[in-house]
């Protein structure tokens, strides 16, 4: 079912210093101009970034009255911290979190090893959610596959069918480059019973070496067409950007096409890029 508009958000990540936060600043600025529907504050690589993700997620909602969706993981954390966390969130007037189990130090596909006291699951994490605060609850969707099962697709649409029956309303999905695969998953789940709307997670590509790490990290394949693309500009970043601007683009166009719910986007802290690609959509909206 097509909805009547489509949602759009941008996601953030938590600077290392305080340059780094001056320019999130910047770009939320910027971005803020386009009124989203709501942004996002990640944790960093193994919940190393806790703490400025808490502070930096209750200032964005206290600076710019934007929806905020604070992400919440399992990684490092007992149940105890996490319900501190929740209770946090809750004073800073954060009415959204995207529960995650979170990646490893090691990233996405290195062994998982639960804190004592800890969870291990992002479903534990949502009936935690659901019993300390009154959150909408998001939670994540792999187009691609999730990197820790092993190819099987109806394994992850079990998951995201068991997150949704514990509580969850919405899904975000992991950046992809082939619509194709958001059907698919879209798709399955419709015909499972779902109604998880699953908004769309897309990178607008400025660096080709970030993207490939990532790429690598979260298990997302880059289509040979689109990696020779990229190739081929490697040397001229202004070049890499207009691609990448194009690229995403035609993604966002055939997903507003196919009735996509909403539109997500990795903005890595940066608003050039994605403001382009939001000015561009503006007829649509």
């Amino acid at each position: 079912m097509r909805p009547e508009k489509t949602m759009y958000s941008f996601e953030f990540f938590p600077p290392k210093d305080l340059a780094g936060e001056e320019r999130l600043w910047q770009a939320l600025e910027t971005l803020a101009h386009h009124t989203p529907d709501f942004v996002a504050v990640t944790y960093g690589a193994g919940g190393g970034t806790r703490d400025r993700t808490i502070r930096i997620t209750s200032e964005i909602t206290a600076r710019t009255k934007i929806p905020t969706v604070a992400h919440l993981t399992c990684v490092g954390s007992t149940r105890a911290d996490l319900i501190e966390i929740l209770n946090r969130y809750t004073d800073a007037g954060i009415k959204s979190i995207l529960a995650l189990r979170g990646d490893p130090v090691g990233g996405p596909r290195a062994p998982w090893t639960p804190v004592d006291g800890g969870l291990t699951h992002a479903d534990e994490l949502i009936t935690l959610a659901k019993e300390h605060g009154d959150f909408t609850i998001g939670v994540a969707a792999f187009p691609d596959g999730h990197p820790n099962s092993g190819g099987d697709f109806n394994k992850d649409i079990d998951v995201l069918l068991r997150k949704e029956s514990l509580g969850a309303s919405f899904a975000t999905t992991q950046f992809f480059f082939e619509i194709d695969k958001w059907k698919r998953l879209v798709d399955t789940l419709e015909s499972r019973g779902s109604e998880l709307p699953i908004i769309a997670g897309v990178l607008p590509v400025t660096n080709v070496k970030l993207l490939t790490k990532m790429a690598e990290l979260g298990g997302t394949p880059i289509p040979q067409s689109i990696a020779a693309r990229f190739a081929a500009v490697e040397a001229n970043p202004d070049d890499v950007r207009k691609l990448g601007v194009e690229i995403a683009l035609d993604l966002c166009n055939d997903l507003i096409d196919a009735g996509a719910p909403g539109i997500h986007f990795y903005t890595m802290n940066s608003s050039t890029a994605t403001s382009e690609i939001f000015t561009s959509l503006q007829d649509r909206r």
